[in-house]
């Protein structure tokens, strides 16, 4: 089931009437049968997934808390993280691994007779496997005490509002929270359904109109040059972040309107200033899970440069293969971490001649820091976005050839439909529609408008909502598409 779907409308409001109906003890109930009839909406047999990774780690997790030997708690660790991850590569990495192992030895001339696997994709399934393996390892470390009621644990791996793309939670944040006894509240509900409207405005208005652009040109880039390429690149940008963040604020509103608080998942990442406040900032509680999980049991900072690079790379390069079985997104998460490496460099660099630099300029160098950041990530975005490893390094290569305009710049103008897939009055509304969502940002990233904008009257405030209501309604792309993540 998806968030813009009218099976949703229907669907959502639903289960918060009957939610503050039911008493507090039969809501865990409730909730987790919403959340798997909504997961069933997709694949019905591949709820039995679900159930197979929340039966593994709920039993494991409780072998841990009763085993009294370390090497009992061990095993048992190891066995959870083992079959979860084994589900997921199966399902998610078996081809992409079958099919490289078949390239590499059709090069050698040997034979290979591995055939592939012809599975569909799960839904969310990188999703809920971390989230099911960071619970294990909480338990594990003794972060976390077993959770002993199967059902709230059930709805803790599979809640319906952040269970196919996040944010991937912490069982020591979420767990507790299908305990307490949440009471209607009617500032949970207007909070969460104003996160959510903006969230449908970037999905509806921004990200599926973008998508008609960018769909046309990178899925045959073969036929662009110059321009078209350019805007393409930036659209798809501007098109991830709504589609992506946009999700996250349906999903975390959603779950705010049932008085459940979700982990913010994005804080501005377009206006990080290097790479690695890119991260900070971008998808925040997969950053933070590859951190606590990886990155720190490498060794983290607290090791020599070599290796705390060679740990960089390792988590970028499985970052980037989290995302999806392609080498595309391999090479993208590998040159994050490459850049994070350069910036490394610069940062010791600029600290030893910071103290030449006038103090006056430190406005405009933040701002080009910005604008620098902003691209590097745009041209990164090329090869999460390309079909192919050729697609992209085309793209690439021809984005800045302009030979196509010679002689046919008024056809362009006056033809948009042909280079861009949309006519002249929906490239307008595509760009006014990027110019509103970054002027509203900016203006609450570095004033705080909303906080401002809740402090006013009633009338100014659902002045605004029914601003953004009219804009979903006006200028909306309601032709159903699905959410970018929900391929990873």
């Amino acid at each position: 089931m998806l968030f813009n779907s009218l099976k949703f409308l229907f669907f959502f409001p639903t289960v918060c009437f009957l939610y503050y109906l039911t008493p507090h003890r039969y809501r865990w109930l409730l909730l987790l049968v919403a959340s798997y009839y909504f997961y069933m909406c997709w694949e019905v047999s591949y709820v039995f997934l679900i159930l197979i990774t929340t039966i593994i780690t709920y039993l494991t997790g409780i072998g841990m808390g009763r085993a009294i030997k370390q090497n009992t708690k061990r095993m048992l660790l190891i066995l959870c993280l083992t079959t979860n991850l084994l589900i997921l590569f199966i399902f998610k990495y078996f081809n992409f691994f079958n099919d490289t192992l078949r390239s590499l030895f059709d090069s050698l001339n040997l034979t290979y007779n591995i055939p592939a696997l012809n599975l569909l994709l799960p839904v969310g399934i990188s999703f809920y496997t971390f989230q099911s393996l960071s619970y294990a390892i909480d338990v594990y470390n003794g972060r976390k005490k077993p959770e002993t009621h199967f059902g709230i644990f059930a709805v803790y791996v599979a809640f319906f509002p952040q269970l196919v793309a996040g944010p991937i939670e912490r069982s020591t944040k979420l767990l507790p929270q299908f305990y307490k006894k949440i009471p209607f509240d009617y500032a949970n509900v207007t909070n969460g359904l104003r996160q959510m409207g903006w969230g449908f405005f970037k999905k509806i208005v921004i990200a599926d109109r973008l998508a008609i652009l960018v769909d046309q040109v990178y899925n045959t880039p073969s036929g662009y040059t110059g321009i078209p390429l350019i805007v393409a690149s930036y659209f798809f940008a501007f098109q991830i972040y709504c589609d992506f963040s946009g999700y996250s604020d349906i999903a975390i509103g959603a779950a705010r309107v049932l008085g459940i608080d979700l982990s913010k998942n994005f804080n501005y990442p377009y206006f990080a200033t290097n790479i690695m406040d890119f991260w900070r900032r971008w998808h925040i509680t997969l950053t933070s899970w590859f951190r606590d999980y990886l990155y720190i049991p490498l060794g983290g900072n607290r090791v020599s440069w070599q290796r705390w690079s060679m740990n960089i790379i390792i988590v970028f390069f499985l970052s980037g293969l989290w995302h999806g079985a392609y080498w595309t997104f391999v090479i993208w998460g590998t040159l994050h971490g490459l850049f994070i490496l350069a910036t490394r460099v610069m940062q010791n660099r600029n600290r030893s001649t910071e103290r030449f630099i006038p103090k006056n300029t430190a406005t405009l160098r933040h701002a080009l820091s910005i604008i620098v950041t902003f691209h590097i990530v745009t041209l990164l975005w090329v090869f999460f976005r390309a079909n192919t490893i050729q697609d992209a390094f085309y793209i690439l290569a021809n984005l800045l050839n302009f030979n196509h305009l010679a002689g046919n710049t008024w056809q362009i103008m006056h033809d948009t439909s042909a280079y861009f897939g949309m006519n002249l009055y929906e490239l307008l509304i595509a760009l006014f529609s990027i110019c509103f969502l970054v002027s509203v940002e900016f203006l609450n990233y570095r004033f705080g408008a909303l906080q401002k904008l809740l402090a006013q009257p009633v009338a100014l405030r659902w002045a605004y909502y029914y601003l953004v209501t009219f804009l979903i309604v006006v200028f909306g792309q309601f032709s159903i598409n699905s959410f970018i993540y929900f391929q990873f």
